[in-house]
């Protein structure tokens, strides 16, 4: 029939007598064409799925993203909001976006971005601000506690596209720009820490942004100038800005674009070729682009954050004395008198980075002198106040005469309002500070001798040049021991737990004018005899606040450090989290409540650590071959190593090693920004050994990674989504011993 058919289709070989003798019959006829009618069908579909798969091929880059990100926020919203009560770190920023409700001025060692957003996501929720945040409470009715969950999960869903599109910029094949998606999206910490009220999704956010932002840029660079390579460009710089405004953590990457940076611009520097015009033209574009942009970002969000806390609240004493007068509701500077006088009683401010107000209490030093206690102390007290009183070699203040104001250059003694002891210092060593002397409490208003003295310097004053008198909250002063020529100075060193960890006062030999620790303002004074004065006439400058509030934040993260007396059984150690050692419970353990347990997904974990020593490996076997001669390497080549390998090694090691050598508490989500860029550096791996295998090993090798990470993704999915019911079931979930899953 075959043949039958071949013949009549063709005819090509017979002649016309034969052509003409051989008629097919009827039935012949029929079968002949109904055989071509079902070829062609079978072209017209095989044509049809040719043009399907084309169309998804051609697509790719929409249809995939769109289903990822579909998949993102599946994983990421749902059962949001089974747990009902106050998770993990949720105490504290759901708290501080209170704070933003109500308006109230509140201290963090964090940037202010990430908690406006959460603010922002409570204000949108109809909530008022009211509720307290306590740990393992339970939220209320009128707290629509989901939807806050929710606004912070989209933060952490969008990332899932935005490693999509780097692992493309990167110059990945299709299948390892799926599998880092794939990684990013079945990695059960990042889902886990993406599901509450905390500042990690948006850190993760940014810091995606930020990858992908300068791998698109990198990728123009031979369109230098042009719209598009602008655009990316300022996009980076406000990554940028956005991420160091979430946490301090996004200066590590913002140090990987500045070595990319340098490195691009010593290139563009060796190119003798390239007018000088260009090499300055693109020098100005980074300055502006990558240092002036996210300097504006980062300081429109504090200024943002200083409009919206108009009213006095708990972190007021964080501030500059000149800051606080200007909240309202504040007590500093109310009704205040303007000049001090002999007689007042004020409360004395340090003017340093988070300086606190000078303080005392009936607690002893339990080493040298063994006097009473002076430290800085910045909750407000009864502990706090002075008196301001005539030197020894004066008459003695008289309460009924006129008053006699305290000017530049005046010895004056300072007496302690609780326990009526003298401000006093000797020939003792500081109890930290050993090269400063001691500063105690000593004597009392008849009892004391020279040792009591300070003599007023003043430094300046913000609303005179007048020196003759020392007004609250304006005037900037020093206080010089007029025995021992020392001065009084409060730095950020905190006192062991005898001092209750405030910070020491000494006095301080040295003679430095410009060390703003050494100076003191009157934040709140009384005096009856005294008008008051309107404290909020003078305002205090917004670089001024910024630089305040940023150096205040740095102390007090450094201030951050285990306790020995404590045991912090949440806390882990910087060798733990890239071999997924230890996981992190993010609440109680009852069989009662829903559990959650911040723990990663081993085959993201485990291959991402291990490819970060492959890569090295592989770049030490090349420069071996090298150096004997092998050239299998081209340009294109070493440039993917260049920039898809080692950029996100240097990625991983900026946000790894700070954490090595910082003395501060760690715990388990510190690592998750670092772990991005081991994912990477595992799509690279995978890409650059399976992209030049035969389809059949690219296709086996991937589909088992695909399938791996999907598998154990859902196995602990429970740890994510919340473990219901008897934490033992959960126990086929603790492969090691520090998992602590159970028990």
């Amino acid at each position: 029939m075959a043949s039958q058919t071949g013949a009549v289709a063709t005819g090509a070989e017979m002649d016309n007598a034969t052509r003409r003798r051989n008629v097919p019959s009827a039935s012949t006829s029929g079968g002949a064409v109904d055989q071509v009618e079902v070829d062609d069908k079978k072209t017209q579909v095989k044509k049809k799925e040719q043009s399907f798969i084309q169309f998804l091929d051609e697509w790719e880059f929409i249809i995939a993203p769109v289903l990822f990100t579909i998949l993102a926020f599946f994983t990421r919203l749902y059962k949001i909001g089974l747990s009902p009560i106050v998770t993990w770190d949720e105490a504290h920023f759901g708290k501080f976006g209170s704070h933003y409700l109500k308006r109230e001025f509140y201290f963090d060692v964090h940037p202010p971005l990430g908690k406006m957003l959460v603010g922002l996501s409570g204000y949108l929720a109809g909530y008022n601000g009211s509720f307290e945040f306590k740990s393992g409470e339970k939220y209320p009715d009128e707290l629509d506690y989901t939807f806050m969950r929710a606004f912070n999960s989209f933060f952490g869903a969008v990332c899932i596209p935005m490693a999509y599109f780097t692992a493309r910029e990167l110059n990945f094949k299709r299948p390892a720009v799926w599998f880092v998606t794939l990684m990013v999206l079945c990695e059960n910490s990042y889902t886990t820490i993406s599901r509450f009220i905390l500042l990690d999704s948006m850190l993760l956010c940014f810091t995606f942004t930020t990858v992908l932002c300068w791998a698109r840029f990198h990728r123009l660079q031979s369109q230098s100038f042009s719209v598009e390579w602008f655009t990316w460009l300022i996009l980076t710089g406000m990554s940028i800005g956005c991420v160091c405004s979430v946490k301090w953590v996004g200066f590590f990457v913002t140090a990987m674009v500045g070595l990319y940076t340098v490195e691009d611009l010593w290139n563009k520097f060796g190119d003798v070729k390239m007018p000088k015009i260009d090499l300055a033209t693109h020098l100005a574009a980074r300055v502006i682009g990558l240092i002036v942009i996210p300097l504006i970002v980062y300081m429109l969000s504090f200024a943002v954050h200083f409009a919206i806390l108009e009213n006095s609240g708990p972190g007021d004493a964080q501030m500059s004395s000149l800051f606080q007068a200007n909240l309202r509701g504040t007590e500093v500077g109310k009704d205040s008198p303007l000049e001090i006088a002999y007689g007042s009683r004020a409360t004395i401010k340090n003017m340093g980075y988070g300086g606190g107000l000078l303080h005392s209490h009936v607690q002893t030093y339990p080493e040298g002198s063994t006097q009473q206690q002076i430290t800085c102390y910045h909750h407000k007290d009864s502990n706090n106040e002075w008196w301001f009183y005539p030197n020894r070699d004066q008459p003695e203040y008289d309460a009924e005469a006129p008053p006699k104001f305290v000017a530049d250059g005046d010895v004056l003694r300072f007496i302690h309002s609780q326990t009526g002891r003298n401000l006093h210092s000797h020939e003792v060593s500081a109890p930290v500070t050993k090269a400063d002397r001691e500063v105690s409490c000593y004597g009392n208003t008849t009892v004391g001798d020279e040792k009591d003295h300070w003599t007023m310097e003043v430094v300046k004053d913000v609303a005179s040049n007048d020196r003759s008198k020392i007004r609250t909250l304006t005037t900037a002063f020093r206080l010089k021991h007029t025995a021992l020529g020392c001065y009084l100075r409060a730095g950020n060193v905190n006192l062991p737990q005898w001092g209750f960890k405030q910070i020491e006062v000494t006095c301080d030999k040295s003679n430095n004018p410009k060390d703003v620790y050494t100076h003191w303002n009157v934040e709140a004074h009384w005096n009856d005899k005294l008008p008051a004065a309107d404290a909020g006439a003078y305002k205090s400058p917004f670089l001024q606040d910024f630089i305040h509030l940023n150096v205040a934040m740095m102390t007090s993260n450094n201030a951050l450090v285990p306790d020995p007396d404590k045991q912090d059984d949440l806390a882990s150690q910087f060798w733990q989290w890239p071999i997924l050692n230890v996981g992190l419970r993010m609440c109680g353990w009852d069989d009662s409540i829903v559990k959650y347990f911040l723990l990663g997904n081993p085959l993201v974990y485990w291959g991402s650590t291990a490819s970060l020593g492959a890569v090295g490996l592989m770049i030490f076997w090349y420069l071996i071959r090298w150096q004997r001669g092998y050239t299998e390497l081209k340009q294109k080549d070493i440039d993917q190593i260049h920039y898809a390998a080692i950029y996100p090694i240097i990625g991983w090691v900026l946000h790894y090693i700070p954490f090595v050598a910082m003395a501060r508490v760690t715990y388990v989500h510190h690592y998750y920004p670092a772990l991005y860029f081991a994912i990477l550096t595992f799509g690279f791996v995978a890409d650059w050994m399976l992209r030049n295998q035969v389809k059949v090993v690219q296709y086996g090798i991937y589909g088992m990674l695909y399938a791996l990470t999907v598998g154990l993704y859902i196995l602990f999915m429970p740890i994510s989504w919340g473990m219901v019911g008897p934490n033992k079931q959960y126990s086929y979930l603790r492969w090691f011993e520090n998992w602590r899953v159970t028990d």
